[in-house]
């Protein structure tokens, strides 16, 4: 599908926009935000390479099939998984270079969320990422006149729920400085979940390419959520709120 359909285009743009300009940055100090926002540019730098990449693997089967016509990828859509992963791995990578020594951002990871379910707005209203046939009684149907799973929907109140529950964990200081790494693993698992009911290749086995990329989410949040919770910076003990656990 073509990532410019006006319903598509506009549902991603307003999502991009929202966590590119929302104030997750404002509990910072002036000098700790010149650093953050150099790594959030190299983060999205990261997702972008990454979200086209999941692409090409999940839905291509690239490297191993040649892609026909190049223009039609580059002009197709993107995958929150490949964003993720490589998203994350570019900001960890570029941590240590830059010097950066500030926990990760509990903020944005409570609006990340919010921003997909946006996206998948878009995906419900212009048929991709669409859904296996099915005549259930909440099917919906596209052009071709076949009912279907709404994966889409699946995904958006799957992305309302953890956003709810990330704002919950924010105020009361949950899970402080590791709410992306269980983001990681939530979605992970329910992107392996609901790939069984998406209309993508299913080359692996029965299975997809994004489900190896879910177990390597999976794996990363599982990780980094395991190494913040028993070996946590000493200097973000005096940035954790009072009631963080």
């Amino acid at each position: 599908m073509s990532f410019f359909r006006p319903e598509y285009a506009l549902s991603v743009g307003l999502a991009v926009l929202i966590a590119l300009f929302f104030p997750v940055a404002k509990h910072l100090r002036d000098d700790e935000r010149k650093s953050y926002y150099v790594l959030q540019a190299i983060t999205l730098l990261g997702a972008i390479v990454g979200a086209k990449l999941s692409v090409l693997l999940g839905d291509y089967g690239w490297p191993l099939v040649p892609i026909p016509d190049w223009h039609a990828v580059l002009v197709s859509g993107r995958s929150v998984t490949g964003a993720l992963i490589l998203g994350f791995l570019a900001a960890e990578g570029a941590k240590p270079l830059l010097g950066y020594s500030l926990p990760p951002n509990d903020r944005f990871a409570t609006l990340l969320p919010f921003t997909f379910a946006i996206g998948r707005v878009g995906c419900l209203a212009s048929g991709c990422c669409r859904g296996i046939p099915w005549q259930g009684p909440w099917a919906i149907t596209y052009g071709d006149g076949i009912s279907r799973h709404p994966t889409q929907a699946y995904e958006l109140f799957f992305q309302l729920v953890v956003g709810l529950s990330f704002l919950l964990c924010l105020r009361r200081g949950f899970l402080f400085g590791r709410l992306f790494s269980v983001y990681l693993i939530a979605y992970g698992a329910f992107r392996f979940a609901i790939e069984f009911l998406r209309e993508t290749p299913k080359t692996i086995g029965g299975f997809s390419a994004y489900q190896g990329l879910s177990l390597l989410m999976i794996a990363l949040g599982a990780a980094f959520l395991v190494k913040r919770t028993l070996w946590p910076p000493a200097s973000w003990k005096s940035l954790a709120p009072a009631s963080a656990s």
